[in-house]
């Protein structure tokens, strides 16, 4: 192959360095006005007025624009629950009550940012206190006040799994181990907070500019919203600054086509601009999602799990965004990659007056992951058992049923993955099975440990979704190809997806890579690619962007002048969980990755320190090793930062931390000292050229991982995070 597999050099690499590449932030049009947000700045109230009279009379300000402007007062990512402005003058039923810090109530359009922000200022709104519910056990209360009285009640939505007679099977169990897990909110703490531009252009379509994972789904819901066609709507992606799913559902992609079109009918023709600030982004855009698992697992005294029940519930926050999908992952993955016969699994999301929970690195596979390996580690505890022999004893194979009652897609690769992981950590594969290496050197103060998870991760959407993306590609020239264009909507979020398109569109027509010219992100000239997340672009794209240049060589070979192959890929099918038993067939595809963590604890301060982390992964093929290892270690100091460092706090609905500096993300000095990246390559069957997506992969193992070596260093289990030292010296009995 001469681009698949090589380490390439990224395509956005020197304009990114250079400071040439343009964020939205750094947008400037001539003439642009500026928007300020007034958030509601309360968990939870009816708006029973707003007086935006001052506000409008101060000099430059153009326009205060609240509920009754907004044409159609609904959005969200597959459930319109939330108002676009909250307040009264909507027909939208309740949509004049706010349900979360975050929510939305005004826009104000001036002359300058300064302008607009003091006279967001000078917005009168009164409102209605009603009772927060700030916890899903608050939420979930027989008296609890109901968060969206339409819906009929607080729990969002429910899933439930039973395979074989969990009861039963308790009974045959020689060992049981019974816990509750939770596990924390998190902050995605991209580089860029939301901006954007917006402006009517020359087609006259209303066009943001804006950072997103979605194009053409941040195009429908900009035109539901605004009551317009699609095609009058046009979405463009510039340079990103990071998303790990903070981009998937609205912040400012709304708003701001409404305000650029709202001052166009009124004839004021004026591009319009906004950025958050730090803190804005905080209380704004959703975040990972709180779990409380509890799980009662059971197996025979020959290490094999027979039953392993799970509650699980999430805290989905004010509006549903994406809980429903996060939450189908969760649920499945609380069992891990075992096959394991008998189970049951409970589980639902629920509103609360937090911020809302949505996508985020992992998708619910770290929540679910984290369960399902501490259960598996204090039954290996429990059963005086090496913790990779009980692992081996209990994980799938290709012929093996999942607790979904139907066997996974071909190609599980989880052991030889285990055992790359454990090899390269220490542990021997002898004719007893498998035996860890020798405990860490501690001191008195000074504990280490050694810690071991496992995971799987879906790849593509899941659970009934229909998996599509678009490709074109163009082929010009006489008699040889002179020049590609590559046509493809997929977002550059920082992972090196538009190279690895590159790569893709230059193997597969075997031209260099220098004759390929690009043009991304843009809903006016590129199809549907479907969302940056889930693993899915190197997957979905490869696929989508071999079949154009398939069809492209096709008409080039037939002496079509340009030679253009337009094609849509869509990925094997997939089912939701049917009621009652949960069966079906959830995924096209997954990645398989195992981590050991090295750390020392400070058992008088309780600092914990990261001081190495072998991670496994079975990418089926690196398009782009260099990228691969930087997804592996971008991947792994975010679990770190999720595991130890990050503390997000809300007391009543309000966000207490809500700023980088009180709310800690890893520093260069929090880091692992080092990370060795194990680079696995069973081909996928249906991937292209054999890939796997693998950018969430490190993620799911990495926090249980920590806690078993945990438990290593200090005899003590942790069962809920990050480890402060607070958190720390209280497990230890330090402090009460």
């Amino acid at each position: 192959m001469a681009y698949i597999g090589k380490s390439v050099t990224r395509i956005d690499v020197r304009d990114k360095v250079t400071g040439e590449a343009l964020y939205p932030a750094d947008f400037l049009l001539p003439d642009q006005a500026y928007m300020k947000i007034l958030f509601a700045g309360r968990p939870h109230a009816v708006v029973k007025a707003i007086d935006t009279t001052a506000a409008e009379a101060m000099p430059g300000v153009l326009a205060v624009l609240t509920a009754k402007d907004v044409p159609v007062n609904e959005y969200g990512l597959g459930t319109n629950d939330q108002p676009v402005l909250c307040g009264p003058g909507s027909s939208k039923p309740f949509a004049d009550r706010v349900r979360f810090v975050g929510d939305q109530v005004a826009l104000v359009l001036a002359d300058t940012e300064q302008i607009a922000a003091e006279a967001c200022k000078k917005i009168i709104v009164d409102y209605e206190d009603l009772p927060v519910v700030d916890s899903p056990e608050a939420s979930m209360a027989d008296d609890a006040v109901l968060l969206h009285p339409n819906h009929g009640s607080n729990v969002i939505l429910e899933y439930q799994i039973l395979h074989g007679d969990v009861e039963s099977a308790f009974g045959d169990c020689d060992v049981i181990v019974e816990c509750e897990y939770r596990t924390p909110m998190q902050e995605h703490a991209y580089l860029q907070p939301e901006a954007g531009v917006s402006y009517i252009d020359d087609e006259g379509r209303v066009t943001v500019v804006v950072a997103g994972q979605w194009t053409h789904e941040d195009r429908k819901q900009i035109a539901h919203s605004l009551d317009l066609p699609l095609d009058q709507v046009r979405v463009i992606y510039p340079a990103i600054g990071g998303a790990f799913g903070g981009r998937e559902d609205m912040s400012v992609q709304i708003v701001l086509a409404l305000a650029a079109k709202y001052l166009h009918d009124r004839g004021i023709n004026r591009p319009v601009k906004v950025v958050w600030s730090r803190e804005e982004s905080i209380i704004g855009h959703h975040k990972r999602h709180a779990y409380k698992l509890v799980a009662k697992w059971g197996a025979t005294k020959d290490g094999k799990i027979i039953a392993a029940q799970v509650d699980v519930t999430a805290d989905g926050g004010a509006y549903v965004y994406t809980s429903n999908k996060v939450l189908g992952n969760a649920t499945l993955m609380s069992i891990g990659p075992y096959e394991i016969p008998n189970v049951k699994v409970n589980s639902r999301a629920v509103y609360t007056n937090n911020i809302p929970g949505g996508a985020f690195r992992g998708f619910g596979g770290p929540q679910g992951a984290f369960e399902a390996e501490m259960q598996v580690n204090r039954l290996a505890e429990a059963l005086g058992m090496d913790p990779v022999e009980l692992r081996m004893r209990n994980l799938i194979e290709d012929d093996s049923i999942l607790c979904t009652n139907t066997k996974p897609p071909k190609g599980v690769t989880i052991k030889p993955v285990l055992e790359a992981c454990a090899t390269r950590a220490g542990w021997a594969n002898t004719d007893t099975g498998w035996n860890a290496p020798a405990k860490m050197g501690s001191t008195d103060a000074l504990k280490r440990g050694r810690g071991l998870a496992v995971a799987f991760k879906n790849i593509g959407f899941s659970f009934g979704a229909k998996e599509n993306c678009h490709a074109k590609i163009e082929l010009h020239g006489k008699t040889e190809i002179e020049r590609v264009v590559l046509y493809h909507a997929g977002a550059e979020v920082g992972q090196g997806a538009h190279t690895v398109f590159k790569q893709f569109a230059a193997e597969a027509l075997d031209v260099p890579l220098e004759k390929i010219d690009t043009v991304y992100s843009d809903t006016a000239i590129t199809g549907d690619s479907g969302s940056v997340s889930a693993s899915r672009m190197t997957f979905m794209a490869g696929n989508a962007i071999k079949g154009a240049a398939d069809l492209a060589l096709e008409k080039w070979a037939a002496e079509e002048r340009p030679a253009i192959g337009d094609y849509v890929y869509f990925a094997p099918p997939t089912s939701r969980y049917a009621p009652v038993t949960g069966e079906c067939y959830p995924n096209i595809s997954y990645g398989y990755v195992s981590e050991v963590v090295e750390l020392e604890v400070d058992t008088e301060s309780g600092n914990v320190r990261i001081l190495k982390i072998y991670c496994a992964d079975d990418v089926g093929k690196a398009i782009n090793p260099l990228q691969v290892v930087g997804q592996i270690e971008g991947a792994l100091v975010q679990a770190v930062g999720y595991a130890v460092l990050e503390n997000f706090i809300h007391k009543g609905g309000y966000v207490q931390t809500n700023l980088l500096s009180n709310y800690l993300i890893p520093t260069v000095l929090d880091i692992p000292d080092e990370i060795e990246s194990i680079i696995l390559e069973y081909a996928e069957p249906n991937g292209p050229y054999g890939a796997r997506g693998m950018a969430e992969m490190p993620y799911l193992p990495l926090a249980p991982a920590v806690m078993h070596a945990m438990y290593d260093a200090t005899g003590v289990w942790f069962n809920e995070f990050p480890l402060t030292p607070e958190r720390v010296l209280r497990g230890l009995g330090k402090i009460k």
